[in-house]
């Protein structure tokens, strides 16, 4: 029984109905919340609610199109849960007593004690613990009761052995009242085929009472898992996986002991070597990972596409055919295993390393990320450029795109943009189409300067200045040894040029004023406190005096010539030995022109 509209049916489902369902493969779990995050007490109180007769939300359901198969047959298409996959879980383990797989990657089963006859404000429910199991009166797993084979009768004699002086009647009424549980009706609404991934997350959010909005990534993993035909659910596990490994190398050993079932596909030898990989400029999460294997192998940037695809959609007639959605399953498996090939997910980070982004906490956006590395698997497949030259032309792109932010407002359509542009012209043109139209004298000279006037400290910009200054070898403000490299990735501090208290004495207070990122540069640790809050003509004049007396008060640094030099680059004018509060103004505009020119001097040298 239900109301039928236009996007959605709504309708009433029995609790045995729709477990039902789910254990004949009518309802596919995608398993978009991955995994079971729900805590016990939450299938205890959900429980408790149904027994009581409370609501408990809607479950959303999107039927599948309808797909046309190679004989000219139509195959009805998988119903999908995508939303009460929690609810829906929690009812499987603890009536039906089935595994769950935690947070943790562990395999468990939730129980449930009953307490036929609580009185008042005594708990009915509870996660069980040695106490219920031990107790005469807790019933411990309420799953044993809603076994096909359960004697009610035979249960009641029983318990009341155990119990003796309980009223048989009353402990009889609270375990039909439990069994009750299974008639139980939880309203669905289903949604149609026709709907687009727009449509249905806009539904699912206003339905949805903690507004968690889901993404196409999200809705092409339910694709990926409700798949049994073309190998879907192994692929599903093999990006979750790869991905939490990326994160948690140690998690290796218990994915080998637990999912015996995963280590025997394909992709389980392919990701063996994440158990040892510590690197983290590029922990790519499923979003991510689904993106670039896509992006690489169809050459589209709108993940809604690869969602249309795995159903079979022909973009063409509107129709869906089996030969594109397995098609689609192929082509999607090979991109995931070029992604997780360790020689080139090596290679593209050492590119990003070599770049000068030696740590993730100068990166900005994973989006450009994202597009760096389907940019570095396309050309290793086109053989557009000598593979010894792609690490150039990735580099290359990643600081041009980090520049202009080019994937920070709507990175889907950018992206693809970009790869409708680049297989049309071939990436070495498409490149310095861009180049000339995006990094002439105008963004050097005026853009690139008034973007480095920011207090951010995670500005893409001041990030971009101090990767030059790591590829260039640099080494830090006033130090004849250490390097920026070395200061970023260990221990180096962040030293104001003009001190903090000093420009707060001198009257400038406002913070946005104090902390301009041209005011910041990389000390090492006994540099920084040498200079405490001297204005600059006091320190720096004292740093070149010590060229010439050989006594060190600021610095390491005992010759003129390394001074200038070293003054050039970390972009400090000259004119720093004689400059005083007043000049502040002076210098920061000064600064940001040379951090500009050194970026781009960078840029042209990658």
């Amino acid at each position: 029984m239900g109301a039928a509209y236009d996007k959605y049916t709504v309708a009433q489902y029995s609790v045995s109905s729709i477990l039902g369902y789910i254990e004949a493969g009518d309802i596919a779990i995608p398993e978009i919340q991955r995994p079971f995050v729900w805590k016990g007490r939450q299938v205890r109180d959900l429980i408790d609610s149904l027994y009581n007769g409370y609501p408990t939300g809607y479950l959303i359901i999107w039927q599948n199109p309808d797909v046309k198969l190679k004989d000219g047959r139509n195959a009805v298409g998988k119903k999908v849960l995508i939303d009460g996959q929690q609810r829906i879980t929690a009812l499987m383990t603890a009536i039906a007593g089935h595994k769950i797989l935690t947070e943790d990657y562990e395999e468990k089963t939730i129980r449930i004690a009953f307490n036929p006859l609580a009185k008042d404000e005594e708990d009915r429910f509870a996660v069980t613990t040695p106490a219920h199991i031990n107790s005469s009166f807790w019933i411990p797993d309420i799953a044993e009761v809603f076994k096909s084979d359960f004697d009610s009768y035979e249960f009641v004699d029983t318990y009341a052995e155990k119990n003796p002086g309980v009223s048989k009647k009353e402990v009889n009424q609270k375990i039909t009242q439990l069994l009750n549980i299974k008639s139980c009706q939880i309203g669905a609404i289903l949604l149609v085929p026709q709907l687009d991934i727009s449509e249905v997350t806009e539904i699912f959010v206003r339905i949805n009472s903690q507004g968690k909005r889901l993404n196409e990534a999200d809705f092409a993993m339910s694709k990926i898992a409700a798949d049994e035909k073309y190998g879907g659910n192994s692929l599903r596990k093999a990006i979750d996986y790869f991905c939490h490994l990326a994160v948690e190398p140690a998690f290796y050993a218990q994915l080998s002991n637990g999912d015996k079932e995963f280590m025997k596909t394909e992709y389980a030898g392919k990701m063996r070597w994440l158990k040892d990989d510590r690197e983290d400029i590029y922990d790519p999460d499923y979003n991510d990972m689904l993106r670039v294997s896509f992006m690489h192998m169809f050459g589209r940037g709108k993940l809604g596409d690869l969602v249309s695809l795995l159903s079979g959609r022909d973009f063409v007639d509107r129709s869906f055919k089996e030969e594109i959605a397995e098609d689609s399953f192929t082509k999607l498996t090979k991109g995931v295993n070029n992604f997780m090939n360790q020689y080139t997910f090596e290679q593209f980070v050492l590119a990003i390393k070599s770049a000068g982004f030696i740590t993730s906490k100068l990166l900005n956006s994973q989006m450009t990320l994202d597009f760096a590395y389907t940019l570095f698997l396309i050309l290793q497949q086109s053989g557009e450029v000598p593979k010894i030259e792609i690490k150039h032309y990735i580099q290359r792109w990643f600081v041009l795109s980090t520049l202009t932010s080019r994937y920070i407002g709507s990175p889907e359509s950018q992206m693809d943009r970009d790869l409708r542009g680049i297989a049309t012209k071939g990436f070495k043109a498409f490149l310095e189409e861009n180049e000339n139209a995006l990094l002439s004298d105008a963004f050097w000279n005026v853009g690139l300067v008034q973007n480095l006037e920011t207090s951010s400290i995670s500005s893409p910009f001041l990030n971009t200045y101090l990767a030059a200054q790591i590829f260039l070898g640099d080494r830090s403000l006033l130090s004849n040894s250490s390097k920026v490299s070395d200061l970023i990735s260990v221990a180096g501090d962040v030293h104001h040029i003009f001190p903090k208290e000093y420009l707060k004495q001198s009257g400038i207070t406002d913070k946005s004023r104090y902390n301009q990122v041209a005011n910041y540069a990389f000390l090492d640790t006994g540099v920084n406190i040498s200079i405490g809050k001297k204005e600059p003509k006091q320190y720096f004049s004292a740093a070149l005096t010590q060229c010439d007396t050989g006594v060190i008060e600021v610095g390491t640094i005992l010759h003129e010539d390394d001074f200038w030099n070293n003054l050039s680059i970390n972009c400090i004018p000259p004119e720093i030995v004689n400059m005083t509060a007043e000049d502040y103004s002076v210098f920061l505009r000064k600064r940001r022109t040379l951090m500009a020119a050194k970026i781009r001097k960078y840029y042209y040298s990658l």
